[in-house]
């Protein structure tokens, strides 16, 4: 095995195991929170739209970074299978 599947299971190993201990909602809330945040400042960065309409914005602003996410995935899989 390469260091990098070593680091790899290592990382794996340990986020299972804190997982089996915790809520891992509990120690991700504040980094959830935080990505969350980043769409509505990207859709409202002068804090003017009221807040429904911003949240309605930063939603759109969300889906569309994991369709984005989702479409390069694809064209990475496929331009693997490809080489």
């Amino acid at each position: 095995m390469t260091s990098d599947s070593l680091a790899s299971l290592r990382g794996r190993i340990g986020g299972l195991a804190l997982a089996a201990q915790r809520d891992p909602r509990e120690y991700t809330a504040k980094a959830r929170a935080a990505f969350l945040d980043r769409f509505e400042c990207e859709v409202d960065p002068d804090g003017v739209l009221p807040p429904a309409e911003r949240h309605r914005r930063a939603s759109a602003a969300r889906r569309c970074y994991f369709i984005r996410l989702a479409y390069r995935s694809a064209q990475a899989r496929r331009r693997k299978g490809d080489g």
